[in-house]
């Protein structure tokens, strides 16, 4: 990991504040692929998902028995993990969809205005594979979706390399009630949940993690789906002082560089000492890790630890840094919580670690990245619906409004829109 000190080393620090949110040289390819797959179908996506997913993939449709041999198979300590888990992410997203209010305003003269409040119908659900696989990433897109009033969800995930989608991703689609799991990864998958093909069918959005192909591709299809974010590597921001655990924080920045050589671990400080010890633990850990080559590549690239002469300038570079995940490590961490501006998700103290988010706490691990949440926000139930006006004149304010209206209808030049209200005034004459 590097060493930087906040006041002296500019360049490198400039360099950390505008890293890229994600990989522009994906969007030349992705946007090949997505329109071959676009104008094939079914024939084309199997071809490239046999080229980049598995040569050994017969079928894109996982069958029904294949998602019921594998939820079998699971352990069930595993399928009580998931329960677990879905009951904290529902309760959390029932929470806020609770506290959602379709907003309704009734006027004296008996005219309605509101905002009415209504779920996709389809989503789609990007699942990656590649390294690991990721079921608690099904679990933190779907539940949500589930909680909102989905009435389909399509999952695409690539398949390993005997030409299967790993069979605990299948058994947690089982344990949610997910029926339409597609071997398919990459912008072949996102093209079809896109625009739809024999097998797939057509989605409203689509949401979930990726590499740079699958976030050039959403970037590609956003428009005509919607879509949560566009995800760059994980990321984490660690703000410590002097009496932070040097421990726990090794671990966490650990835990962040085996997700990806390119993951983002970041530890800011306002104690020498702290990193020096931070680094020794890291040292004395990193031979335990299983994925050690992955670690030492990540933190070789991408681990900084940054001291500051003051926890004002450590926070101004937390807001500038705009983390996916920060973890608050100092005294009186609660105090801080309001002067963050800019974070994906925020864990507060010793006992809330990023990893306890990533699985069981109830807040979606879909978060923003590359300094995107400075705009973007977690993935939430708030994804899966969608918001309606309803305008409901009464004919008392239609006369009050109206010439204000063609007024401006007047002045944009709008001869239609004019003449659409006058005709209605003219035809109350009087009244």
């Amino acid at each position: 990991m590097r060493v930087l000190r906040l006041d002296r080393d500019k360049e490198e620090i400039g360099k950390l504040l505008n890293r890229p949110p994600f990989e522009e040289l994906a969007l030349d390819l992705a946007k090949e692929i997505i329109q071959k797959v676009r104008e094939g179908g079914d024939s084309v996506l199997l071809q490239f998902v046999q080229k980049f997913d598995s040569p050994n993939v017969k079928s894109l449709l996982v069958s029904p028995e294949d998602l019921e041999r594998a939820h079998k198979k699971a352990s069930k300590s595993f399928l009580s993990a998931i329960r677990r888990a879905r009951r904290n992410i529902e309760r959390f997203h029932k929470a806020i969809l609770k506290n959602l209010r379709e907003t309704i305003l009734n006027l004296p003269n008996g005219t309605k205005l509101a905002s009415l409040i209504r779920p996709l119908e389809r989503v789609g659900i990007y699942i990656p594979g590649g390294r690991a696989p990721y079921p608690s990433t099904l679990l933190m897109t779907a539940v949500p979706a589930q909680v909102a009033g989905v009435k389909e969800i399509i999952v695409c995930s690539p398949p390993q390399k005997d030409g299967e989608i790993h069979p605990l991703i299948l058994a947690t689609a089982k344990e949610l009630g997910i029926e339409k799991v597609i071997r398919a990864g990459g912008a072949h998958a996102i093209s079809a949940m896109a625009f739809g093909t024999e097998s797939v069918p057509k989605v409203d959005k689509i949401v979930g993690p990726g590499g740079a192909i699958v976030a050039g591709a959403k970037k590609e299809v956003f428009g005509y789906v919607g879509i949560e974010s566009i995800a760059g590597p994980s990321e984490v921001l660690i703000l410590a002082d002097g009496k932070a655990n040097p421990h726990f924080i090794a671990l966490d920045l650990l835990a962040q560089a085996e997700h990806d050589p390119l993951a983002w671990s970041v530890l800011v400080t306002t104690s020498k000492e702290l990193s020096e010890r931070v680094l020794r633990e890291i040292e004395t850990l990193l031979p335990q890790m299983e994925r050690r080559e992955i670690i030492e590549e990540s933190l070789g690239n991408r681990g900084y630890i940054i001291i500051a002469n003051s926890l004002e300038t450590a926070i101004e570079f937390v807001n500038d840094f705009a983390p996916e995940h920060l973890e608050i490590m100092v005294e009186r961490g609660e105090e801080i919580v309001p002067l963050i501006e800019n974070a994906g998700a925020i864990f507060l103290g010793d006992y809330s670690p990023t990893a306890i988010g990533d699985y069981i706490a109830g807040p979606s691990h879909t978060l923003p990245t590359g300094r995107t949440s400075r705009f973007f926000s977690p993935l939430s139930v708030e994804d899966f619906l969608k918001r309606s006006s309803l305008i409901s004149y009464s004919i008392r304010q239609f006369k009050r409004d109206a010439k204000s209206a063609m007024k401006i209808a007047e002045k944009e030049k709008l001869t239609a829109h004019l003449l659409s209200i006058l005709r209605r005034l003219e035809s109350l004459g009087d009244s």
